[in-house]
């Protein structure tokens, strides 16, 4: 009798650590990530700390970019035809999304504007482009008040936030926040110390990482955004370990079955 007791108690033994070491394996796969807090580096007790920014360069226009140009007066019907809707600052959720409005670059760097003609705007910022194409105008309309801007300043966010898609920016002075604010920030599962930048840079692509958990990504030239980039969150390892919940409740089960062979051997053995 006693030698039966202590093989059943070696079995029970082996049933507890085989749920154990299961148990132990789905908690860590369902477990919270710790790095979730931008700016872990400023402490919960500073009350002000200044990090110098990075500087700001202003966007130049190139071939392909699209330019929303807008010509005012006193008499809005004689500029109609110049004027094209305004895009606002929207979502390009899918390929077959309606095209934008504006002026189209040529290769060779020009817009054609109805009865104004031919405007060279490469290399130039929109500001230049608008005082440019405001002389102009003032050979046809008394006063005009003009204003161009990128029509397709977009964005691309990707990975582990709440909204990925394409992002039309409302403006062109867009930080690495303001992209990921419009996405709807990161989701629990994103790797905020590993955020990767793909910017496209002479017929090249470039890649940048950001670590959110730190201050001093105020400081990056890469801080601010240029028309076309992309933005990858990375998933962490929670993400990983859960995107498969068909295999946790594979296991899940299998744990249950096993368990219950086991009683059952035991039971019958003795």
């Amino acid at each position: 009798m006693i030698g039966e007791r202590s093989m059943e108690q070696r079995t029970y033994t082996r049933l507890k650590g085989i749920i154990g070491i299961v148990m132990i394996w789905l908690l860590a796969a369902c477990s919270a990530p710790k790095n979730i807090t931008y700016f872990r580096d400023v402490p919960d007790t500073i009350k002000q700390k200044e990090i110098q920014q990075a500087a700001y360069y202003t966007p130049v226009i190139q071939p392909d970019d699209i330019l929303q140009v807008t010509v005012q007066t006193l008499d809005p019907a004689a500029t109609a035809m110049l004027n094209q809707p305004v895009p606002q600052g929207s979502t390009v959720a899918t390929p077959t999304a309606a095209p934008t409005s504006g002026y189209l670059v040529d290769k060779d760097g020009y817009v054609i504007l109805p009865l104004i003609g031919k405007v060279q705007v490469k290399g130039k910022t929109t500001d230049a482009v608008r005082d440019e194409i405001q002389t102009k105008a003032a050979a046809f309309y008394k006063d005009p008040v003009v204003n161009v801007r990128f029509a397709n300043f977009k964005v691309t966010v990707l990975g582990e936030v709440a909204k990925p898609s394409t992002y039309v920016m409302p403006n062109e002075k867009v930080t690495l926040l303001d992209a990921i604010g419009m996405a709807g920030d990161l989701t629990i599962y994103g790797k905020r110390e590993n955020v990767l930048l793909i910017r496209e840079k002479n017929g090249a692509k470039e890649f940048v990482r950001f670590n959110l958990n730190e201050s001093n990504l105020f400081t990056s030239p890469y801080y601010y955004l240029r028309q076309g980039d992309v933005i990858y969150v990375e998933p962490n390892k929670s993400k990983v370990a859960s995107t498969d919940m068909a295999q946790v409740k594979r296991i899940s089960i299998m744990t249950s079955i096993l368990s219950l062979l086991i009683v059952a051997a035991s039971r019958i053995s003795f």
